[in-house]
Protein backbone atom coordinates (compact mmCIF):
# COMPACT_ATOMS: atom_id res chain seq x y z
CA UNK A 1 0.00 0.00 0.00
CA UNK A 2 1.36 3.51 -1.60
CA UNK A 3 1.27 6.78 0.73
CA UNK A 4 -1.37 8.11 -1.93
CA UNK A 5 -3.77 4.92 -1.12
CA UNK A 6 -3.42 5.64 2.62
CA UNK A 7 -3.56 8.57 2.45
CA UNK A 8 -6.79 8.50 0.24
CA UNK A 9 -8.47 6.11 2.50
CA UNK A 10 -7.79 8.09 6.07
CA UNK A 11 -9.36 11.21 3.94
CA UNK A 12 -12.16 9.20 3.07
CA UNK A 13 -12.60 8.06 6.81
CA UNK A 14 -12.59 11.62 7.91
CA UNK A 15 -15.13 12.85 4.57
CA UNK A 16 -17.65 10.26 5.56
CA UNK A 17 -17.39 11.22 9.99
CA UNK A 18 -17.47 15.05 8.84
CA UNK A 19 -20.10 14.77 6.35
CA UNK A 20 -22.29 12.97 8.66
CA UNK A 21 -21.95 14.99 11.61
CA UNK A 22 -23.40 18.10 8.91
CA UNK A 23 -26.25 15.92 8.13
CA UNK A 24 -27.35 15.16 11.04
CA UNK A 25 -27.00 18.66 12.49
CA UNK A 26 -28.53 19.71 9.70
CA UNK A 27 -31.42 17.46 9.36
CA UNK A 28 -32.29 18.01 13.04
CA UNK A 29 -32.86 21.76 12.56
CA UNK A 30 -34.62 21.25 9.11
CA UNK A 31 -37.27 18.96 11.37
CA UNK A 32 -37.95 21.33 13.48
CA UNK A 33 -38.16 23.87 11.31
CA UNK A 34 -40.62 22.35 9.21
CA UNK A 35 -42.80 20.86 11.81
CA UNK A 36 -41.16 17.54 11.01
CA UNK A 37 -40.18 14.74 13.37
CA UNK A 38 -36.45 13.62 12.85
CA UNK A 39 -37.56 9.70 12.00
CA UNK A 40 -39.63 11.61 9.08
CA UNK A 41 -36.78 13.63 7.85
CA UNK A 42 -34.82 10.25 8.21
CA UNK A 43 -36.91 8.80 6.41
CA UNK A 44 -37.16 11.64 3.42
CA UNK A 45 -33.94 14.27 3.15
CA UNK A 46 -31.37 11.97 4.40
CA UNK A 47 -32.33 8.69 3.24
CA UNK A 48 -32.20 10.36 -0.64
CA UNK A 49 -29.22 12.36 0.58
CA UNK A 50 -27.55 9.25 1.68
CA UNK A 51 -28.42 7.23 -1.34
CA UNK A 52 -26.28 10.13 -3.60
CA UNK A 53 -23.40 7.47 -4.06
CA UNK A 54 -25.72 4.48 -4.83
CA UNK A 55 -27.32 6.41 -7.21
CA UNK A 56 -24.51 7.81 -9.02
CA UNK A 57 -23.15 4.21 -9.09
CA UNK A 58 -25.94 2.66 -10.40
CA UNK A 59 -27.04 4.99 -12.96
CA UNK A 60 -22.71 5.46 -13.92
CA UNK A 61 -22.81 1.36 -14.35
CA UNK A 62 -26.25 1.33 -16.59
CA UNK A 63 -25.30 3.56 -19.52
CA UNK A 64 -21.90 2.81 -19.39
CA UNK A 65 -23.45 -1.45 -20.07
CA UNK A 66 -22.92 -2.54 -16.99
CA UNK A 67 -25.94 -3.88 -15.30
CA UNK A 68 -24.85 -6.39 -13.39
CA UNK A 69 -23.05 -3.87 -11.29
CA UNK A 70 -26.18 -1.82 -11.29
CA UNK A 71 -28.70 -4.18 -10.06
CA UNK A 72 -25.79 -5.74 -7.88
CA UNK A 73 -25.12 -1.98 -6.38
CA UNK A 74 -28.69 -1.49 -5.40
CA UNK A 75 -29.41 -5.02 -3.63
CA UNK A 76 -26.19 -5.54 -1.87
CA UNK A 77 -26.57 -1.90 -0.59
CA UNK A 78 -30.11 -2.73 0.93
CA UNK A 79 -28.82 -5.60 2.30
CA UNK A 80 -25.67 -3.97 3.66
CA UNK A 81 -27.83 -1.11 5.30
CA UNK A 82 -29.90 -3.28 7.58
CA UNK A 83 -27.55 -6.10 8.46
CA UNK A 84 -24.76 -3.68 8.61
CA UNK A 85 -25.72 0.12 9.20
CA UNK A 86 -28.27 -0.84 11.33
CA UNK A 87 -26.06 -4.13 13.22
CA UNK A 88 -23.57 -1.63 13.87
CA UNK A 89 -25.80 1.64 14.47
CA UNK A 90 -27.41 -0.75 17.32
CA UNK A 91 -24.08 -1.79 18.87
CA UNK A 92 -22.99 1.61 19.37
CA UNK A 93 -26.41 2.46 21.23
CA UNK A 94 -30.15 0.26 20.72
CA UNK A 95 -32.39 1.59 18.41
CA UNK A 96 -35.68 2.90 19.33
CA UNK A 97 -38.64 2.12 17.13
CA UNK A 98 -41.56 3.57 17.29
CA UNK A 99 -45.11 1.76 16.75
CA UNK A 100 -45.32 3.61 13.39
CA UNK A 101 -42.74 2.83 12.27
CA UNK A 102 -43.74 -0.91 12.51
CA UNK A 103 -47.16 -0.49 10.70
CA UNK A 104 -45.91 1.41 7.73
CA UNK A 105 -42.36 2.08 6.86
CA UNK A 106 -40.65 -1.37 7.48
CA UNK A 107 -43.88 -2.96 5.70
CA UNK A 108 -43.11 -0.69 2.52
CA UNK A 109 -39.46 -1.95 2.54
CA UNK A 110 -40.25 -5.45 2.28
CA UNK A 111 -43.40 -4.97 -0.02
CA UNK A 112 -40.89 -2.62 -2.66
CA UNK A 113 -38.29 -5.68 -2.12
CA UNK A 114 -40.55 -8.57 -2.93
CA UNK A 115 -42.02 -6.33 -5.71
CA UNK A 116 -38.61 -5.76 -7.52
CA UNK A 117 -38.03 -9.51 -7.44
CA UNK A 118 -41.27 -9.97 -8.99
CA UNK A 119 -40.85 -7.27 -12.05
CA UNK A 120 -36.77 -8.83 -12.42
CA UNK A 121 -38.20 -12.77 -13.29
CA UNK A 122 -38.15 -11.51 -16.87
CA UNK A 123 -34.76 -11.09 -16.71
CA UNK A 124 -35.08 -6.95 -16.58
CA UNK A 125 -36.20 -3.62 -14.93
CA UNK A 126 -37.99 -2.60 -17.95
CA UNK A 127 -39.19 1.50 -18.45
CA UNK A 128 -42.18 0.82 -16.93
CA UNK A 129 -41.26 -1.07 -14.29
CA UNK A 130 -38.95 1.85 -13.38
CA UNK A 131 -41.92 4.49 -13.88
CA UNK A 132 -43.88 2.38 -11.15
CA UNK A 133 -41.35 2.29 -8.66
CA UNK A 134 -40.80 5.84 -9.11
CA UNK A 135 -44.64 6.51 -8.84
CA UNK A 136 -44.56 4.48 -5.35
CA UNK A 137 -41.87 6.20 -4.05
CA UNK A 138 -42.93 9.29 -4.70
CA UNK A 139 -46.36 8.57 -2.97
CA UNK A 140 -44.62 6.92 -0.17
CA UNK A 141 -42.81 10.14 0.17
CA UNK A 142 -45.58 12.41 0.09
CA UNK A 143 -47.41 10.15 2.69
CA UNK A 144 -44.97 10.18 4.94
CA UNK A 145 -44.45 14.06 5.23
CA UNK A 146 -48.00 14.47 5.25
CA UNK A 147 -48.55 12.20 8.49
CA UNK A 148 -45.37 13.37 9.98
CA UNK A 149 -46.42 17.36 9.65
CA UNK A 150 -49.99 16.03 11.55
CA UNK A 151 -47.95 13.97 14.46
CA UNK A 152 -45.88 16.82 14.97
CA UNK A 153 -48.50 19.03 15.14
CA UNK A 154 -50.35 17.39 17.19
CA UNK A 155 -47.14 16.97 19.91
CA UNK A 156 -46.78 20.95 19.41
CA UNK A 157 -50.37 21.56 20.25
CA UNK A 158 -49.78 19.48 23.85
CA UNK A 159 -46.44 21.44 23.92
CA UNK A 160 -47.02 24.72 23.33
CA UNK A 161 -44.39 27.72 24.30
CA UNK A 162 -41.32 25.82 23.26
CA UNK A 163 -38.44 28.44 23.20
CA UNK A 164 -36.45 25.61 21.13
CA UNK A 165 -39.08 25.42 18.19
CA UNK A 166 -38.84 29.02 17.55
CA UNK A 167 -34.88 29.39 17.47
CA UNK A 168 -34.66 26.84 15.22
CA UNK A 169 -37.59 27.85 12.15
CA UNK A 170 -35.45 31.15 12.12
CA UNK A 171 -32.86 28.70 10.88
CA UNK A 172 -33.55 27.18 7.82
CA UNK A 173 -31.35 28.26 5.67
CA UNK A 174 -28.49 27.24 7.88
CA UNK A 175 -29.61 23.88 8.19
CA UNK A 176 -29.76 23.55 4.80
CA UNK A 177 -27.07 24.43 4.24
CA UNK A 178 -25.34 21.98 6.71
CA UNK A 179 -27.27 19.59 4.65
CA UNK A 180 -25.71 20.52 1.46
CA UNK A 181 -21.84 20.32 2.78
CA UNK A 182 -22.55 17.44 4.50
CA UNK A 183 -24.21 15.17 1.27
CA UNK A 184 -20.72 16.69 -0.32
CA UNK A 185 -18.99 15.08 2.20
CA UNK A 186 -20.12 12.15 1.88
CA UNK A 187 -20.05 11.35 -1.63
CA UNK A 188 -16.66 12.56 -1.76
CA UNK A 189 -15.64 10.93 1.29
CA UNK A 190 -17.45 7.43 -0.23
CA UNK A 191 -15.46 7.71 -3.34
CA UNK A 192 -12.16 8.40 -1.90
CA UNK A 193 -12.50 5.09 0.15
CA UNK A 194 -14.52 2.87 -2.47
CA UNK A 195 -11.26 4.28 -4.45
CA UNK A 196 -8.36 3.42 -2.52
CA UNK A 197 -10.10 -0.26 -1.51
CA UNK A 198 -10.40 -1.00 -4.80
CA UNK A 199 -6.65 -0.46 -5.41
CA UNK A 200 -5.87 -2.39 -2.23
CA UNK A 201 -7.94 -5.26 -3.53
CA UNK A 202 -6.73 -4.98 -6.95
CA UNK A 203 -3.42 -5.62 -5.65
CA UNK A 204 -4.05 -8.46 -3.39
CA UNK A 205 -5.32 -9.94 -6.49
CA UNK A 206 -9.07 -9.99 -6.05
CA UNK A 207 -11.36 -10.47 -8.71
CA UNK A 208 -13.28 -7.54 -10.39
CA UNK A 209 -16.84 -9.49 -9.61
CA UNK A 210 -16.27 -9.59 -5.72
CA UNK A 211 -14.65 -6.37 -5.40
CA UNK A 212 -18.07 -5.10 -7.22
CA UNK A 213 -19.99 -7.42 -5.00
CA UNK A 214 -18.17 -6.05 -1.31
CA UNK A 215 -16.30 -2.84 -1.99
CA UNK A 216 -18.48 -1.25 -4.27
CA UNK A 217 -21.88 -2.12 -2.09
CA UNK A 218 -20.08 -1.78 0.82
CA UNK A 219 -18.26 1.90 0.05
CA UNK A 220 -22.26 3.38 -1.41
CA UNK A 221 -23.57 2.22 2.23
CA UNK A 222 -20.83 4.04 3.87
CA UNK A 223 -22.55 7.55 4.11
CA UNK A 224 -25.81 5.58 5.55
CA UNK A 225 -23.64 4.02 8.08
CA UNK A 226 -21.50 7.19 9.21
CA UNK A 227 -24.94 9.31 9.56
CA UNK A 228 -27.02 6.32 10.91
CA UNK A 229 -24.16 5.77 13.70
CA UNK A 230 -23.65 9.70 14.30
CA UNK A 231 -27.39 10.29 14.48
CA UNK A 232 -27.28 6.98 17.38
CA UNK A 233 -24.76 8.87 19.21
CA UNK A 234 -26.37 12.03 19.26
CA UNK A 235 -29.12 10.59 20.80
CA UNK A 236 -31.21 10.70 17.30
CA UNK A 237 -31.93 7.89 17.32
CA UNK A 238 -35.09 7.79 15.02
CA UNK A 239 -33.21 9.12 12.83
CA UNK A 240 -30.86 6.46 12.72
CA UNK A 241 -33.41 3.78 11.62
CA UNK A 242 -35.16 5.79 9.16
CA UNK A 243 -32.34 7.10 7.20
CA UNK A 244 -32.09 2.89 6.58
CA UNK A 245 -35.27 2.36 6.17
CA UNK A 246 -35.96 5.46 3.71
CA UNK A 247 -32.55 4.44 1.67
CA UNK A 248 -33.56 1.31 1.22
CA UNK A 249 -36.70 2.85 0.09
CA UNK A 250 -35.08 4.81 -2.51
CA UNK A 251 -32.69 2.73 -3.50
CA UNK A 252 -35.30 0.66 -4.98
CA UNK A 253 -37.35 3.46 -5.86
CA UNK A 254 -35.22 6.15 -7.15
CA UNK A 255 -31.88 5.01 -7.69
CA UNK A 256 -33.16 1.29 -9.86
CA UNK A 257 -36.21 2.99 -10.83
CA UNK A 258 -34.41 6.08 -12.24
CA UNK A 259 -32.44 4.11 -14.01
CA UNK A 260 -34.59 1.98 -15.32
CA UNK A 261 -36.73 4.90 -16.98
CA UNK A 262 -33.18 6.52 -18.51
CA UNK A 263 -31.47 3.34 -19.48
CA UNK A 264 -32.24 2.52 -23.64
CA UNK A 265 -34.28 -0.88 -22.68
CA UNK A 266 -34.50 -1.08 -18.74
CA UNK A 267 -32.09 -2.21 -16.83
CA UNK A 268 -30.70 -6.05 -17.10
CA UNK A 269 -31.16 -8.37 -14.57
CA UNK A 270 -28.80 -11.38 -14.12
CA UNK A 271 -30.66 -14.82 -13.58
CA UNK A 272 -27.93 -15.51 -10.62
CA UNK A 273 -29.51 -11.78 -9.03
CA UNK A 274 -32.79 -13.11 -9.33
CA UNK A 275 -32.14 -16.54 -8.09
CA UNK A 276 -29.84 -15.53 -5.07
CA UNK A 277 -29.20 -11.64 -4.36
CA UNK A 278 -33.13 -10.49 -4.24
CA UNK A 279 -34.27 -13.17 -2.12
CA UNK A 280 -31.73 -12.49 0.24
CA UNK A 281 -32.73 -9.15 0.37
CA UNK A 282 -36.17 -9.92 0.62
CA UNK A 283 -35.07 -12.13 3.62
CA UNK A 284 -33.38 -9.37 5.54
CA UNK A 285 -36.37 -7.37 5.17
CA UNK A 286 -38.87 -9.75 6.42
CA UNK A 287 -36.16 -10.11 9.30
CA UNK A 288 -37.11 -6.46 10.72
CA UNK A 289 -40.45 -7.54 11.42
CA UNK A 290 -39.89 -9.58 14.51
CA UNK A 291 -36.91 -7.59 15.70
CA UNK A 292 -38.83 -4.13 15.96
CA UNK A 293 -41.72 -6.30 17.52
CA UNK A 294 -38.97 -6.99 20.39
CA UNK A 295 -39.78 -4.25 23.16
CA UNK A 296 -39.86 -1.35 20.34
CA UNK A 297 -36.00 -1.25 20.12
CA UNK A 298 -33.36 -2.31 17.96
CA UNK A 299 -31.09 -4.35 21.07
CA UNK A 300 -27.33 -4.71 21.09
CA UNK A 301 -28.09 -8.69 20.80
CA UNK A 302 -29.36 -8.09 17.78
CA UNK A 303 -27.37 -5.61 16.17
CA UNK A 304 -24.43 -7.83 16.80
CA UNK A 305 -27.07 -10.87 15.09
CA UNK A 306 -27.07 -8.61 12.50
CA UNK A 307 -23.48 -7.53 11.66
CA UNK A 308 -22.80 -11.54 12.44
CA UNK A 309 -24.58 -12.42 9.70
CA UNK A 310 -23.82 -9.65 7.21
CA UNK A 311 -20.17 -11.05 7.42
CA UNK A 312 -21.66 -14.54 7.19
CA UNK A 313 -23.42 -12.87 3.57
CA UNK A 314 -19.72 -11.51 2.30
CA UNK A 315 -17.62 -14.94 3.49
CA UNK A 316 -20.33 -16.82 1.18
CA UNK A 317 -19.96 -14.25 -1.77
CA UNK A 318 -16.15 -14.61 -1.38
CA UNK A 319 -16.10 -18.48 -1.30
CA UNK A 320 -18.20 -18.74 -3.53
CA UNK A 321 -16.80 -16.12 -6.35
CA UNK A 322 -13.20 -17.75 -5.59
CA UNK A 323 -15.47 -21.68 -6.15
CA UNK A 324 -14.19 -22.74 -3.11
CA UNK A 325 -14.70 -26.35 -1.82
CA UNK A 326 -16.29 -25.12 1.26
CA UNK A 327 -19.45 -23.42 -0.64
CA UNK A 328 -21.47 -26.44 -0.29
CA UNK A 329 -21.25 -27.24 3.31
CA UNK A 330 -21.43 -23.63 4.45
CA UNK A 331 -24.41 -23.47 2.99
CA UNK A 332 -25.76 -26.63 4.30
CA UNK A 333 -25.01 -25.09 7.47
CA UNK A 334 -26.49 -22.26 6.90
CA UNK A 335 -29.57 -23.54 5.10
CA UNK A 336 -30.58 -26.27 7.86
CA UNK A 337 -29.32 -24.82 11.13
CA UNK A 338 -28.16 -21.65 11.60
CA UNK A 339 -30.98 -19.86 9.87
CA UNK A 340 -34.22 -21.96 10.78
CA UNK A 341 -32.92 -21.67 14.28
CA UNK A 342 -32.60 -17.93 14.03
CA UNK A 343 -36.41 -17.55 12.97
CA UNK A 344 -37.53 -20.04 16.01
CA UNK A 345 -36.06 -17.06 18.36
CA UNK A 346 -37.11 -14.36 16.85
CA UNK A 347 -40.69 -15.67 16.01
CA UNK A 348 -40.71 -16.89 20.05
CA UNK A 349 -39.10 -13.54 21.01
CA UNK A 350 -41.95 -12.07 18.98
CA UNK A 351 -44.81 -13.93 20.26
CA UNK A 352 -43.77 -13.15 23.83
CA UNK A 353 -43.19 -9.54 23.19
CA UNK A 354 -46.94 -9.31 21.72
CA UNK A 355 -48.06 -11.09 24.76
CA UNK A 356 -46.31 -8.48 26.77
CA UNK A 357 -48.30 -5.40 24.93
CA UNK A 358 -51.19 -7.17 25.06
CA UNK A 359 -50.94 -7.63 29.17
CA UNK A 360 -49.90 -3.63 29.63
CA UNK A 361 -52.93 -2.71 27.33
CA UNK A 362 -55.27 -4.91 29.53
CA UNK A 363 -53.87 -3.19 32.98
CA UNK A 364 -54.47 0.32 31.35
CA UNK A 365 -57.55 -0.63 30.21
CA UNK A 366 -58.43 -2.13 33.66
CA UNK A 367 -57.15 0.92 35.55
CA UNK A 368 -59.38 3.16 33.19
CA UNK A 369 -62.48 1.34 34.15
CA UNK A 370 -61.38 1.40 38.06
CA UNK A 371 -60.82 5.17 38.02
Amino acid sequence: MDALTLGTLVAGLVALVGGGELLVRGGSGLARSFGLSPLVVGLTVVAFATSAPEFAVTLDATLSGNPGIAVGNVVGSNVANVLLVLGVSALVLPVAVRSSLVRLDVPVVIVLSVLLLLLSLDGQVSRGDGALLVALLLAYVGWSVLAGRRETAALASSQEGSSNQSEHQRRPVRDGALVLVGVGLLVLGARWLVSAATTIAAAAGVSDLVIGLTVVAIGTSLPELATSVIAALRGEREMAIGNVLGSNVFNIGAVLGLAAVVAPGGVPVEPSAVRFDMPVMVAVAVALLPVVFTGLTIARWEGALFLGYYVVYVGYLLLAAAEHDAVEGFSTAMAFFVLPLTAVTLVVLAVYELGVLRGRRAEREARGERS
